[in-house]
């Protein structure tokens, strides 16, 4: 699925390049929701990493995360065969949990899809929420700085909902 090494974006962190596989693609011909989500957590495990929150780390130190909620905003569709990437921002954080904020691009530029998430730290021999080790404090809250400068993204904040006219 990744062919190329991930880097830094004007948004946060940039994944690596991923294709859009054969077995994705639903009844409809194109990618199946459920895989904007593998695209998605693939996208968030390369910017965990690059925080410290390595995964390979994870069965020593037993430490991961957990998303407690996400919202998908489907925006475009993705055929088989599409090569997209993925740019991870993190919106907001405290002792324990991480707002980010993903979005999903096809390679020529264009915007698929986002999602929010709240992104828990976790000790494994609980397992419980507990709060981020120093160091990978240290990495979010630089990481964090870096994106505070830029105006908020449009789609954040969103909410399911079906809006209704007032009645006059």
């Amino acid at each position: 699925m990744t062919t190329d090494s991930s880097s830094s974006s004007p948004a946060g962190s940039r994944s690596s390049a991923m294709r859009v596989l054969p077995e994705w693609i639903d009844l409809n011909g194109h990618l199946n929701l459920a895989y904007y989500h593998v695209l998605f957590d693939q996208a968030a495990g390369e910017a965990l990493d690059a925080l410290g929150l390595k995964r390979e780390d994870v069965p020593r130190t037993l430490r991961s995360t957990f998303v407690a909620e996400s919202h998908v905003v489907y925006l475009r569709e993705l055929h088989e065969g599409a090569v997209v990437h993925v740019d991870t921002r993190i919106v907001d954080f405290d002792d324990k949990r991480m707002h980010i904020y993903q979005e999903l691009h096809h390679a020529d530029g264009w915007l698929a899809a986002t999602v929010e998430a709240m992104v828990l730290s976790i000790d494994l021999s609980g397992p419980r929420v507990a709060a981020w080790t120093p160091e990978i404090r240290a990495a979010i809250e630089a990481a964090a700085a870096a994106g505070a400068a830029l105006p908020a993204p449009a789609g954040i904040g969103r909410r399911v909902g079906i809006p209704r006219k007032a009645d006059a």
